[in-house]
């Protein structure tokens, strides 16, 4: 499988793009920006995108949602729960002193242990609030993408609308820390980490984090 990131947008999100290596299907997983240099790898890959994977619907995650679905007809899929908050993310953007096109309405909504399918790209829909009230991770074999409720040595912010602390806690502990601990985590900022190095050294995780 292929597994590509692109660094988008001022603030850096990581945008992940899957494929199947025998027949170009993939996925790409928060687009946030720079949607022509994401184009260009698709180009040069020869990739078929089957579909656009927002983890949830922050401005930073979905905002070349617009110009990828139409550079390829891909469905784009997020949980239902974002939706509302997806309808304010060209005004959300602005605040932060970016510019977005208005991000298209969902193709489809997905819910908790749903699994899509690319080719040989799967990926089990695991739905995490806290960050956000429609925030999803997404387990494939050995890793699992966390967009913004899971980074190397911490968690999401929960002081946006939707966000909630001990939801997010929560989420991870239930969704997150039951996984193997060599799977790999691939965050929606920052470098990649495992389960196992959160669970020992995330200062909002650990045995000294003082969340029960």
């Amino acid at each position: 499988m292929i597994n590509t990131r692109i660094v988008v947008g001022p603030l850096e999100v990581n945008c992940y793009i899957l494929a199947d290596e025998q027949t170009g299907a993939a996925v790409i997983i928060d687009p946030g920006d720079d949607a022509e240099e994401i184009l260009k790898i698709i180009r040069n890959e020869n990739l078929k995108v089957r579909y656009i994977i927002n983890t949830h619907a922050h401005f930073d995650h979905v905002g070349a949602n617009a110009r990828l679905k139409e550079a390829t007809g891909a469905e784009i899929l997020m949980h239902e729960a974002d939706v509302a908050m997806l309808a304010d993310a060209a005004d959300q953007a602005i605040i932060f002193g970016s510019r977005i096109a208005q991000p298209p309405q969902p193709d489809r909504y997905v819910r908790d242990g749903d699994e899509i399918r690319a080719g040989e790209v799967r990926l089990k829909i695991l739905h995490t609030p806290g960050h956000s009230r429609g925030g999803i991770c997404l387990l494939g074999d050995g890793m699992v993408f966390t967009g913004d409720s899971l980074f190397a040595g911490s968690i999401g912010r929960t002081d946006f609308d939707g966000g909630d602390l001990m939801s997010l806690i929560g989420s991870i502990k239930a969704k997150l820390l039951t996984l193997p601990g060599d799977t790999i985590v691939y965050p929606g900022h920052g470098p990649e980490t495992t389960i196992r190095d959160e669970k020992r050294e995330n200062p909002f995780l650990n045995e000294e984090s003082g969340f029960a």
